[in-house]
């Protein structure tokens, strides 16, 4: 079965799908940064994404031309005060990365480990933050792409809090697609992209920052010049930029967060929640196994052990040719799993047709 939509529908977390009006809006037309065309939109984007996300005083919003992964290692780079120590909770690829960067950057980091189908022990977490005072900044993923795994945000935010630490948070692929109250779990850093939940272009992301954090940083001297976070945010309050961003990604930026604003976000998230219970039930019906156990699925996310005749390449591939992109698993698990998002301007009909499609190719195998 060929996917009814006339195009490639990306179930892969990120780069998603877009509507035709953020693809469109890569056409508004070529303008310099140094313009004050240019400034108007790079501060409608950073005031759109402190409505969406952080609708109160007392944080801001930072943008950076650059991934996700830019912006996080801005974020970890740039809250660490000499002398103190980083903490980083590691359940998959991405708590991994974070402690890569750490130890790039020549970080003392104490790293707590988990096995990648479980969530961080919080007993373990405060035990250790009552036994180090050293420790500084706490680092998180939100949403565990490598599994879709869902972490406790909540409670990790009160553990933190209690020891008056800082919570860095990395909802790359969690805002716009889970519910989250990022002052309330009081995260002094949460770090976010364009490409996935919000629905724009990859090229774009930014750190949502509390205000008394930012000025805490301001005191920590730069260990990078690009992702220095209070630098680019100091050039963004004066209606500047340090570096030559991607505009045309921030035109198609600007439009995602509008759209995800009109939808709201609370229906945005109920719409990929929606979806993922509709592909579940779907993959139930089909015999497929899931990785994790409900309680800990996000809402766009689904790990499936691959089914019995098909190594990944080859599902991948039959699904492509009838229009369905889907994702490896990572590490120890790229040779047991693969990856279903539902991220991205996809429909019910998208995900009907994709579940039809794995169907027709699951019976053909069993034929």
């Amino acid at each position: 079965m060929i996917s009814t939509s006339g195009r490639t529908v990306l179930l892969n977390p990120g780069p998603v799908n877009v509507s035709p009006r953020v693809a469109q809006a890569l056409l508004r037309g070529d303008l310099c940064h140094r313009e004050g065309e240019f400034s108007q939109l790079q501060a409608r984007i950073r005031e759109l994404l402190c409505r969406a996300f952080t609708p109160t005083a007392e944080y801001t919003a930072v943008l950076l031309t650059g991934s996700g992964t830019a912006a996080l290692e801005a974020a970890v780079a740039s809250s660490l005060s000499p002398g103190r120590k980083m903490l980083v909770l590691n359940n998959g690829v991405y708590g991994a990365r974070m402690a890569q960067m750490a130890a790039i950057h020549g970080f003392d980091c104490v790293e707590l480990t988990f096995p990648w189908t479980m969530p961080p022990d919080g007993r373990l977490l405060d035990r250790t933050l009552r036994e180090d005072p050293a420790i500084e900044v706490v680092c998180l993923v939100h949403h565990e792409t490598t599994t879709g795994l869902l972490n406790p945000v909540e409670a990790v935010g009160e553990v933190v809090r209690q020891h008056g630490r800082v919570l860095v948070l990395d909802s790359i692929s969690g805002l716009g697609g889970e519910a989250i109250d990022v002052a309330g779990i009081g995260a002094g850093l949460c770090v976010g992209t364009a490409n996935k939940c919000i629905q724009g272009l990859p090229g774009v992301s930014f750190i949502l920052v509390k205000t008394s954090e930012m000025e805490r940083m301001q005191t920590i001297p730069p260990r990078t010049l690009y992702l220095h976070l209070p630098m680019l945010f100091m050039h963004q309050e004066r209606r500047s930029t340090p570096f030559t961003p991607a505009v045309q990604v921030m035109y198609a930026f600007d439009e995602a967060l509008q759209e995800l604003l009109e939808e709201g976000v609370s229906q945005r998230v109920l719409r990929y929640q929606m979806a993922a219970h509709l592909l579940r039930r779907g993959f139930q019906q089909l015999g497929l196994k899931c990785l994790l156990p409900i309680d800990l699925q996000s809402n766009t996310i689904t790990s499936l052990e691959l089914p019995a005749g098909f190594g990944y390449e080859k599902l991948h591939d039959v699904l492509k040719a009838r229009g369905y992109v889907i994702y490896a698993g990572q590490g120890d698990l790229a040779s047991q799993v693969f990856r279903v998002a539902n991220m991205g301007h996809l429909r019910r009909t998208h995900f009907q047709g994709f579940l039809a499609a794995l169907a027709e190719v699951l019976g053909k195998a069993s034929a």
